[in-house]
């Protein structure tokens, strides 16, 4: 039975075949030569791109295997639905029917992503507005829609897709997204650790499950990304510890049957520890080997390292590029000795071939100008390649502060072993705002401001800004303009124009009032790649309003204009990773003020200096010290208008802002304000830390600090005695609205006359 019925099967098979290949060649057609080619159905392609296509003309020979091809070709440049070929007298006849086009894409239920950025994604695989639709783009826009949501933990997230007909063969595509719960990490296990400890392995990594700051990191979001981060920190934590056979046997991720709570478990295997017993060098080193040497980081006696093994072999590579070998490779080779738990390191060393520059390519800037980024390369076409100007080059790209991102590259020319092409691509950001807000601070309350801001202005690197700010105790109009490249070696100019109104801290209409205006003029000279100088000169105009509690200092100002013309001489030096959340680098910078000219007769000179160590991946120390002094010369005195001030934030927390002063009379005379002094004395030290539950993030940190600092007037002489000193922890946030800093701080040692405020908080202090 079973065999009749294979008979039969095999024998209807067999009478299809024959049937489809009778009817084939029943509609064959003998090649003959093509009288003419007409069109059918077309409505938005044009004709010529369908001729193009055809792998057949007017006048030529036609045959079914040409019709064939045609057909294959025409479904080919996917604009069509449907493609038939009919003949007729020697006339070819193309019929086709388009694709629809689509014509919007409308989004409802999404709250986790912004339409934009959605688009933006479908895009990418091909989808968007007025381009041909089909069946299958949709289903891959529901795809990559899923996987959107599922980058963002949303595993329960569900797409349907509706298409409406629109006019003129067009149609609606509408996504309709329940987006669901997030997925979170209910558990993270880590299985097989021994000489560590499950909360120090858990510090390493990014993903956690929910504590009471996931709200802010998210850190209890899987992502397969962020997993993969984890098991690389995993192992750089062990192989910087000496467990140089550490490896991840496994990893299994489960999520649970609503796709609301997920496990992950990491199985790993430590091995052995060992410690570095030598380091050799092998291979060519240009007859420098002592220079290579003391670039090594890697210190025999003590345990292996990757980190140090990594940036010694970086370092070599580097200083090879230095010489013109652009191509230099440094391997690494391990001698393990399990007896002893040992391990010999050799660095083996081919510098390979020594290449010029061909040329210098960039790429992403769509605003600035390319001269305005060539001018920072130190680096020159057709020249020997240079490692070192080349990184050079790329840091004065970055500091420009166009960009949010500046990468660069090496590419070998092909049939060129001894050139190299330089490639920078950068990733520019919004250069130019315009700002109106309130502002607040624990000294000044509410105040309005306006900013307009032009940091790349058309592209041609200048800057330009207006600020105005209607502070109730410091109201603010200025105008500035700076060119980074005034002349053509890079020395920079900067004008600015200011009008300046302050008061004391009251909400007393009848208080004395400092206003100042003015213009100044400054250029800046760079010596070096973090060095410049600064020279200039201004013009300033300020007079005191009489009013209840007026300073003793003040009074041979009130009503009458005292002017001064100061000449100002800086020098900065700034090798800072970051300017907002620095955690290693110094900042340096002296500047000298002389007035030789107006109703006054003084110097005053500063200095400044701050160092950040990193102590761990998370920890910093950062120190930062002032100095000040200033006098009259020429029989004049110091003008008051230029004392230094101290107390509060960015000087010693804990006092109220600008309160500090040593000369015990001052509250009898102005009532409770100091007017400062023309010395100057501080020094902060911080231990900065994360936020606990943020992992490794430095926009938002807590530290510890201790402020030591005053004042002293002219008459007065240094005296160490009087310093007030304080304590306390403060929390530091990189906000949308710019960098936020607050303090709780208690004196350490205080005066009677001293006022003390607890609790300090300011947007856009630093330090």
């Amino acid at each position: 039975m079973k065999f009749l019925l294979m008979f039969q099967a095999i024998r209807f098979c067999l009478t299809v075949v024959i049937a489809v290949f009778m009817s084939q060649a029943a509609f064959a057609v003998e090649p003959f030569q093509v009288k003419d080619i007409r069109l059918e159905g077309l409505q938005r392609v044009e004709p010529g791109n369908v001729l193009a296509t055809l792998p057949f003309k007017v006048g030529e020979n036609y045959s079914d295997d040409k019709g064939t091809l045609a057909i294959r070709n025409l479904f080919a440049l996917g604009l069509f639905k449907d493609v038939r070929i009919e003949v007729k007298d020697n006339i070819v006849t193309v019929v086709v029917e388009e694709r629809p086009l689509i014509s919007s894409i409308n989004f409802v239920g999404i709250k986790e992503f912004d339409k934009d950025t959605l688009k933006k994604a479908l895009k990418d695989i091909g989808l968007s507005e007025g381009r041909p639709f089909d069946k299958a783009s949709s289903d891959r826009a529901e795809q990559e829609l899923k996987r959107q949501y599922i980058n963002r933990s949303l595993y329960g997230a569900e797409v349907v897709t509706t298409v409406a007909p629109a006019e003129r063969n067009k149609v609606n595509l509408n996504f309709t997204v329940i987006e669901g719960d997030v997925s979170k990490i209910k558990e993270y296990k880590i299985v097989g650790n021994k000489a560590f400890d499950l909360p120090t392995i858990k510090d390493q990594l990014d993903l956690s499950e929910p504590n009471y700051m996931s709200w802010y990191t998210k850190s209890d979001r899987y992502s397969q990304a962020k997993l993969n981060a984890d098991l690389e920190n995993l192992k750089s934590f062990y192989l910087s510890r000496g467990y140089l056979e550490f490896r991840v046997e496994s990893t299994q991720v489960a999520i649970s049957p609503n796709k609301q709570d997920i496990t992950i478990t990491i199985n790993i295997i430590e091995g052995m520890r060992f410690v570095v017993s030598e380091v050799a060098l092998e291979g060519y080193y240009l007859g420098r080997d002592n220079e290579f040497k003391s670039l090594i980081t890697i210190k025999p006696g003590q345990a292996y390292n990757v980190s140090d093994v990594v940036d010694t072999s970086k370092a070599f590579a580097e200083y090879f590029g230095n010489f013109g070998f652009a191509f230099a490779r440094v391997e690494q080779r391990t001698e393990i000795d399990r007896q002893t738990s040992q391990v010999k390191i050799i660095l083996q060393a081919d510098p390979s071939r020594r290449a010029y520059v061909r040329r210098i390519n960039i790429a992403g800037n769509d605003r600035t100008k390319d001269e305005i980024i060539r001018r920072e390369f130190r680096q020159m076409e057709s020249s020997w390649y240079d490692g070192q100007r080349i990184r050079s080059s790329r840091d004065r790209v970055d500091r420009l502060g166009f960009f949010t991102e500046v990468t660069i590259d090496t590419q070998e020319v092909p049939d060129n072993p001894d050139q190299v092409d330089i490639n920078l691509k950068v990733v520019e950001k919004p250069t130019n705002s315009l700002s109106l807000g309130v502002g607040f601070s624990s000294s000044e309350n509410a105040f309005l401001s306006f900013g307009l801001n032009q940091d790349n202005f058309f592209g041609t690197g200048n800057s330009v800004g207006v600020q105005i700010n209607t502070s109730q105790y410091n109201k603010v109009y200025s105008v500035h303009t700076t060119d980074p490249y005034f002349t053509e070696d890079g020395i920079s100019r900067t004008f600015n124009l200011y009008s300046k109104n302050s008061r004391p801290y009251s909400t007393s209409s009848t208080y004395y009032n400092i206003n100042s205006s003015g213009l100044g003029l400054s250029f800046g000279v760079p010596i070096a790649e973090t060095d410049t100088i600064f020279v200039g000169a201004a013009y300033d105009s300020t007079s005191v309003s009489n009013g209840s509690n007026l300073p003793l200092a003040y009074t041979n100002y009130v009503n009458e204009p005292f002017t001064s013309i100061p000449l100002t001489l800086g020098w900065a030096r700034d090798s800072r990773d970051s300017t907002l959340a620095p955690n290693k680098g110094k900042f340096m910078r002296l500047n000298s003020e002389l007035g030789l000219m107006g109703d006054s007769r003084y110097y005053k000179n500063s200095g400044q200096y701050q160092q950040y160590w990193p102590l761990t991946r998370k920890y910093t120390l950062a120190i930062n010290a002032e100095l000040g002094l200033g006098g009259g010369i020429q029989g004049h005195d110091f003008p008051v208008f230029k004392n230094y001030y101290s107390g509060g934030l960015g000087s010693v927390r804990g006092f109220q802002q600008n309160s500090l002063q040593t000369d015990t009379t001052y509250d009898r005379y102005s009532g409770q304000y100091a007017t400062g002094g023309s010395k100057k004395i501080l020094l902060n030290t911080e231990f900065l830390m994360p936020f606990p539950g943020v992992g490794t993030d430095k926009t938002l940190r807590l530290y510890t600090f201790i402020d030591v600092g005053n004042v002293y007037t002219d008459q007065e002489s240094v005296d160490l005695s009087q310093l007030r000193s304080s304590t306390g922890l403060g929390l530091s946030w990189i906000s949308p609205v710019g960098p936020l800093r607050l303090a709780i701080a208690k004196p350490i040692k205080r005066f009677d006359n001293d006022r003390i405020q607890s609790f300090q908080f300011q947007i856009g202090t630093s330090f």
